[in-house]
Formats: structure tokens, sequence, C-alpha cells
């Protein structure tokens, strides 16, 4: 019994053996049948066959399947090194993907099995325009001339090239440098369709985003790539610097909303400096900044950094009411209601706007206004009897009668000085001016139309000096 089951044992062990070996036979061939598939193909090189493969690559092609087409290509010309159809199908292949040298090869070795073949010359000529065209645009980046870098690539490289992958990143590199943010986010956004970890595209794709100040989506774009490559020295440049404009964004209006405005300056200042180029978002910066420095009373300061806005943004209404609320600190009356006045005229229903302009037109029409305290040449703070000394002397030194050789210009300071008193020596006349009030009716014309000591209508002014004039024979004179 003993031996018996030993047999059976022995047996068993040889049926596995043999089983296990059958099945890496099976796995061998299986794995040869599919390897080999694109070679056996190629190898039967039949005409019906090797139209059945160039159709098929063509058709591969048409869908984008550019190794497979190749990989069947380079197969039947390993199998039958004579078929000349292949080689002028992978030129032409190459030519498209522009790997140029291999294609410029395989075109000159089908030119050697059918010379003078007028239609693989011509692609022959194609292919060189394109080399040339894609180096002529590149270098043409690099001097800044986009515009004919783009006709370049558009107009050659794309079309005699246009499952060339460097040709499109090389165009939406153009098109950023272009401003054309519309466009690179389009173009890059057909490579990433066909190539989602494209890290170029992403990283041109994401610039877009930025330049247009969707920092969000920009964000996104660069925190894909990084995953893919997280050592990507371009990404992680671009990712951290825009994270360091949205800190330093966020530090200057948090200061400007506490208060803190002095170090509100600086940290829009700072912002400002990490990317000049970034208009879109650069134009709020200009615009915080201003108006901090206009609660600071810096003027001046403010009107350049709201011009700064505005030359982003020309239709930055914000921008323009507050460089007229800077203008009316530096006192620029007719600046800030040209500015204020512009505004009204694009936002009119805007209350605040039209409260400013109300107040920069009134400012500017006291600033046009005579200073009668000037033109006496005395103090805001004079008293009467000082105003009335003061315009004794005027009086005397520019009375026509003592300025014969200048009589005309007499006549006008005097009339002048006669205004600034009419309305300095009476005290309700005084304080309305003082308070800014108009007083036109009575003030404006004043050394203008309105008062005229020299005539003869309307009311009489006598004014008595003691002692008269010097040198003169009459104690007093009167209009």
């Amino acid at each position: 019994m003993e031996p018996l089951m030993k047999l059976w044992s022995f047996d068993l062990v040889a049926w596995r053996g043999f089983l296990f070996s059958a099945l890496i036979l099976n796995f061998i061939f299986a794995c040869q049948l599919f390897f080999l598939q694109p070679l056996v193909s190629a190898l039967d090189t039949k005409p019906g066959d090797a139209a059945a493969l160039f159709e098929r690559v063509t058709q591969n092609v048409k869908v984008k399947k550019y190794s497979e087409s190749l990989n069947d290509l380079n197969a039947a010309i390993e199998a039958d090194p004579t078929l000349s159809e292949a080689y002028w199908h992978r030129a032409s292949l190459l030519r498209q993907l522009c790997r140029y040298e291999e294609s410029e090869k395989s075109y000159k070795k089908f030119l050697e099995m059918k010379p003078r073949d007028s239609a693989a010359e011509k692609e022959l000529s194609q292919l060189q325009q394109a080399k040339s065209a894609f180096d002529s645009a590149t270098n043409l980046l690099d001097t800044g001339d986009i515009k004919k870098a783009l006709e370049y690539t558009d107009k050659v490289v794309l079309v005699f090239s246009p499952a060339c992958s460097k040709a499109k990143l090389l165009k939406v590199r153009l098109l950023l440098a272009d401003r054309d943010y519309s466009g690179v986010i389009s173009e890059a956004g057909y490579i990433l369709k066909e190539d989602e970890d494209n890290l170029e595209a992403l990283l041109l794709r994401g610039r877009a985003y930025y330049y247009l100040a969707d920092h969000d989506v920009a964000l996104r774009h660069y925190q894909k790539g990084l995953r893919s490559d997280p050592e990507h020295g371009e990404l992680k440049k671009t990712y951290f610097g825009l994270k360091n404009l949205l800190k330093k964004t966020k530090s200057a209006e948090d200061n400007a909303n506490k208060g803190k405005l002095r170090l509100a300056v600086e940290e829009y200042k700072a912002a400002l400096a990490l990317d000049p180029n970034h208009s879109a978002h650069n134009v709020n910066l200009h615009l915080g900044l201003c108006k901090v420095l206009i609660k600071l009373g810096r003027g001046k300061d403010a009107i350049s950094s709201c011009s700064e806005a505005l030359e982003l943004d020309g239709e930055l209404i914000d921008a323009l009411v507050q460089r007229g609320e800077a203008k009316i600190l530096t006192e620029d009356w007719e600046g800030a209601v040209a500015d204020l006045k512009e505004a009204a005229e694009k936002n009119p229903q805007d209350r605040t706007i039209r409260e400013a302009l109300m107040r920069a037109e009134r400012s500017l029409k006291l600033s046009q206004r005579k200073d009668w305290y000037k033109i006496l040449g005395v103090s805001k703070t004079a008293s009467v009897s000082e105003i009335k000394k003061a315009y004794k002397k005027l009086a005397l030194q520019w009375h026509p009668d003592k300025n014969v050789d200048n009589r005309e210009e007499a006549e006008n300071k005097f009339r002048e000085i006669a205004a600034a008193y009419e309305v300095l020596g009476d005290e309700e006349k005084r304080t309305r001016y003082d308070q800014g009030e108009d007083i036109d009716d009575m003030g404006s014309g004043m050394g203008g139309g309105g008062f005229d000591p020299f005539s003869g209508g309307g009311q009489q002014y006598t004014f008595h000096f003691e002692g008269g004039f010097p040198g003169s024979g009459f104690g007093g004179f009167h209009f």
C-alpha cells in the first residue's frame, strides 16, 4: 500500500509541473502575439496589406495617435526596407510633429528610391520653411518682435507642422508676451486637453489667469503642476510669488482699515514693487495707496498714485473722485473740479460725487475772488482802525492826481483799494466775506464792473483825510 501511495504522489507532482509549464508557454506566446502584432502585420507587404497599413496609419494620425502610427511605419520599414511609401508616410508624420532632422532623413531616403518625386520634394521644401520659421519665431520672441513671431508661427510652422507641441507652446508664450490673455487660456486649454499634465501649458495658462487678476484659478493651475513635479523651478517661483503678493496686499488693506496709515503706505508700496507689470492688480493697489495718502493729507503724493491708477484704467471712476479730493488738498481747485465733473458725468446717480463736486466748485469760486486783506496789506485779524489806516495810506499813494505819469494803473489800483475797504470797512460785509459767503453782488465786481469810485452814477462816497494830501491844497476828496 505504501509503494502505491508514493507512486500516486509522484504522478501528482509530475502533472502539476506539466500544467505549470504549459501555462508559462501560453503566456509567452500571448505576449509575442501582442507585442509583435505591428511587426507581423507589416511583414506581409503585399499591395493590399500595405494599403491597409497606410490607411491605419492615416486614421491613427487623425485621432492623434502619433506613437502608434510611427511604430507601425517603423516596423514596416524594418520588415521591408524597400517599402518606399513607408518612408514617405514616416517623413510626413515626423514633419507634422516638427521632428525636422528625422523627417528630412526619411524624405531623402524616399527620394533616393523615387528621384525627382515632385510631391515629396514639395513637402521637403515645406519642412525646411517650417524649420526656418520656427527658429525665426523663437529668436523674434527674444528680441521682442511678437507680432512677426506670431505670424511665422501661425502661418508657416503650424500650417506645415500642425501636430508640433513645441510650436503650440511657442504660440502660447507669444500670446502671453502680447498680453492676449484670453488667447493664452484658449490655446493652452487645447494643449491640456491632449495632455492634462503638460507642465509648461499649466504654467502659461496660470500666468494668463494671474495677469487677469483671477488669482484663485491661477493658484489651482500652479498647484496642479507642482503635484506632478514639486521641484519645478518656474512653477515654484510663480506660485510662491503670487502667495507673497496676496499676503502683502491683504496686510496693506488690513492696516488701512485699522487706521495704521503709515504702515499701510509701506505695505502698498512693497506690494507694487513685487510685479510692476501686473496691471489688473496694481490698479487697485495704486487706488488703495491714493486713499491712504489723502487721509494722511499728502495731496501731491495722492495725486501721483491716483494718476497711476488712471493710467492703467482710464474708466476707473473712484480714481477720478479720489484724485479730485487730492487736488482739493493741494488747492488745485480747477483740477479738482475737472476730475469730479468727469466722474459725475460718468456716474450721474452718485450723490457723494455730486456733493464733492459742489465743494470743489465752491472752493474754486472762493479762490477766484479778490483777497481784500492782501490788497490792503493787512492780516485777517486786523482791527477796524488798522483797516482804515491801511486804506488811507494806500488811497493817498494811488490817487490818480498823485500819479499823472501812470494814471491808468493808478486808477485800477485805486478802484481795488476802495472796493476792499467797502467790504472790510463794513462789519456785516466783512463777516460774510470771512465766512466764505457769495457776496459777488457787492464784491466780485469790486475792482471790476460793479464798483467804480470814478463813475458818475450810483452812490457817492466821500472820504476825508485829516491834513489833506501831502503837498495839496485841499483837505478832502469825494467820489
